[in-house]
């Protein structure tokens, strides 16, 4: 397994010679909380709080839709930060899984916007078309991708000293 790593540099791991996570995982988590995002930034305008969800959303349905598909996104973020020798098993394997796991976030995110559009005619058709493509290309992405591979496969153990 070691000629899996022979590209990669000792910047390339973290502290427990595990290979860092791929940046393509944390974008994934920032598209799937979008919605957090928003909430953010509107909490953070002093002016008017609501002005930015009102106008990223304009259906309030569509907004509290996007925190509910943010959920996953969410789960992955704490199995991101459990992600340590002394992790429990749930954590071990949650992390075996984390592939499964961002699909069916994305697939859950997709189906919610499908909703918004086809339910409550609250999306257009040119951000389902947008959203369809960013969900395909991140499903290629990781099952593509050989550092996500790794990135799955090792879980950090407690060095000797």
């Amino acid at each position: 397994m070691s000629h899996h790593y022979a590209k990669y540099s000792p910047a390339d791991f973290d502290n427990y010679d595990c290979l860092k996570i791929s940046k393509g995982i944390y974008l994934l988590i920032a598209f799937v909380l979008r919605g957090y995002f928003v909430w953010l930034m509107s909490v953070t305008n002093m002016n008017d709080r609501v002005a930015t969800i009102k106008w990223i959303y304009p259906e309030p349905n569509l907004f509290y839709l996007s925190l509910f598909s943010g959920g996953g996104g969410l789960f992955v973020l704490l199995l991101l930060s459990l992600r340590r020798p002394e992790a429990s098993l749930w954590v071990r394997k949650s992390w075996q899984n984390l592939r499964v796991i961002l699909i069916c976030s994305l697939a859950f995110d997709l189906m919610v916007n499908i909703a918004g559009y086809f339910y409550w005619q609250l999306q257009s058709a040119l951000w389902l078309y947008v959203n369809v493509f960013i969900v395909l290309a991140f499903a290629a992405f990781l099952f593509s991708s050989k550092r996500i591979q790794i990135n799955i496969g090792e879980f950090p153990e407690k060095l000797p000293e």
